[in-house]
């Protein structure tokens, strides 16, 4: 009786398929259906390709699902059978539990890139079939369950001991390496050689701490997944998915050592390169070389520009061999990095152009004493971006490159050569003082001065015949250009005591009436101390000598 019902199936599956043909005819004009795989108890049974009866292959993978739920528990002891059928030229295979259907196979389901037959596939269904028969009755065993349970609570509590171990024994030797590093750091106000291994040392075993813990992991859910039937397929897949990453990575890392090789091959020519640019450029730089269009005073910042054009001429043409030069995400890092130097370079631009043309102005280096854009003191940095100066409240002050070109630079060390540079200082002094007498005195202090050369000497000028003074200003050569300010404050000490040891007033006097006597200097005082009567007129010594 059972085998007249499985052929009343067979012929009733034929007559479904045949009745689904014309509705499926304009459907397989249409481009094919998607594969999907019926998977039973986390087990791969056959991956279906074909329509039966109009029903597509997610259908019919929807349909074998539907008629495994609604099996009874008593199913469970019923055998797998198989019944052949035919409709038209097209072959089939029912597979049916005892006597109730599950699914069919039929000939369009073989993989045409696959080297199978029919008659392959449906082996291969029925020994899988068999599988997850034999694992449905262990899933209902109460013993195998049992065991599984036992297995996975043992796996449980080894692997909380295990990881609490691990975390304990890390721990300690992390403390260990940061206690022995800060002794190094301690110990040396340098970055020594054991400090570094230490801190090296200290990072390698936090990733270790935690590659332990993951490794820990993974064995646990593999162990306890394949401790029971239905997760088991999970359990090997997850053995499967670790040997193929690994196996992936080695392969990956041997197809990539020629490309890596020809990488590490051009970046050692680059260094070759860029170590035979900086002997030619320290050459320069020293005076050993000298070569047209090269000064010793730009000769930095080219080295710098020859070598950032050299690096990226090599790692330009090194990029195409690294691994995975192709692949989208490197693409995506070129086209993010490319947009945001683009939207951010406008200004970075900027100052990298201004500091070229400081660099190679000449206008200014590190130790002059520069007054720019109202800032006075000694430049102790001219970078690309920006100057730093440091004024004489020890102050750090910095000057955007950008800023600085805009801006008169007044260089008070460009020009002091031998002769020093030049400092002056103005007083007013009305018409009743000897103007050889202020001349003279004004002379005497820059002499007395500490900081002001004797040569070239001091001299004085008459700037303005105002309307109630005359305004004399005093040139003096200092030695050092960063003194500037403490020479001059003590020189204005010194012109004070000179005109005070004289009765000379220092004050620029106003009138509201014109006063009772000519305010003049009598003859007889004209050559009145410290004046003599060979003070020269006008000074000998021009502005260009003093500077």
């Amino acid at each position: 009786m059972s085998r007249i019902t499985s052929i009343l199936m067979a012929f009733f599956v034929g007559w479904l398929f045949a009745s689904g043909t014309a509705c499926a005819a304009a459907g397989d004009a249409e481009k094919p259906d998607d594969a999907v795989t019926l998977r039973i108890l986390n087990r791969d049974i056959v991956t279906m390709r074909a329509r039966i009866g109009g029903f597509t292959p997610q259908s019919r993978v929807r349909r074998a699902r539907e008629r495994l739920q609604a099996l009874p528990d008593e199913a469970i002891a019923l055998p797998i059978n198989t019944v052949q059928f035919q409709s038209g030229d097209t072959r089939g295979v029912q597979f049916l539990l005892g006597d109730l259907p599950l699914f069919s196979v039929v000939e369009g389901d073989v993989d045409p890139e696959a080297k199978q037959d029919f008659g392959a596939l449906v082996k291969q269904t029925q020994g899988r079939m068999e599988e997850v028969h034999g694992a449905w009755g262990q899933m209902r065993s109460r013993p195998m369950l049992l065991h599984g349970l036992a297995r996975a609570i043992g796996a449980t509590l080894l692997f909380c001991v295990l990881v609490w171990v691990a975390h304990r024994g890390m721990a300690r030797s992390v403390a260990f390496m940061e206690k022995r590093r800060d002794v190094l750091a301690a110990r040396f106000t340098y970055v020594d050689w054991r400090e570094f291994l230490a801190r090296l040392a200290v990072g390698i075993l936090q990733v270790l701490q935690w590659f332990i813990v993951l490794a820990l992991t993974y064995s646990w859910a593999q162990f306890v997944l394949a401790s029971f039937v239905a997760t088991a397929p999970i359990a090997h897949d997850l053995g499967d998915w670790l040997v193929l990453k690994i196996s992936w990575l080695a392969e990956g890392a041997l197809d990539s050592l020629p490309g890596l090789a020809t990488v590490l091959l051009v970046l050692a020519f680059t260094r070759v390169i860029v170590d035979l640019l900086g002997y030619l450029f320290d050459a320069l730089q020293k005076g050993r070389l000298r070569l047209p269009m090269f000064h010793p005073e730009t000769v930095g910042a080219t080295r710098r520009i020859f070598t950032l054009f050299v690096w990226c001429v090599g790692i330009a043409v090194a990029y195409p061999f690294l691994p995975g030069a192709s692949s989208d995400v490197f693409k995506g890092l070129s086209v993010l990095f490319g947009l945001m130097v683009t939207l951010g370079s406008t200004g970075l631009v900027t100052q990298l152009m201004s500091g070229m043309v400081v660099v190679y102005s000449r206008s200014l280096h590190k130790g002059d004493f520069v007054d720019i854009n109202g800032v006075q003191g000694v430049v102790t940095e001219v970078s690309a971006l920006a100057t730093k100066v440091t004024n004489v409240r020890n102050d750090e002050i910095t000057i955007p490159n950008s800023v600085v070109i805009a801006s008169p630079i007044h260089n008070y060390s460009k020009l002091s050569g031998t002769l020093g540079t030049l400092l002056s200082t103005k007083v007013t002094i009305g018409y009743d003082a000897p103007w050889r007498q202020v001349h003279a005195l004004l002379i005497e202090a820059a002499g007395r001065t500490i900081g002001v050369r004797a040569t070239p000497a001091p001299y004085v000028y008459q700037r303005a015949l105002s309307d109630f003074y005359v305004e004399y200003e005093l040139f003096a050569s200092i030695e050092n250009p960063a003194d500037r300010i403490p020479v001059l404050s003590a020189l204005h000490a010194s012109i004070q005591d000179a005109f005070n040891e004289h009765g000379v007033q220092i004050m620029s006097p106003h009138f509201l009436g014109q006063p009772e006597h000519p305010v003049v200097v009598p003859k007889g005082q004209w050559y009145a101390a410290p004046a003599s009567p060979v003070t020269p007129v006008t000074p000998v010594t021009p502005v260009s000598a003093a500077s």
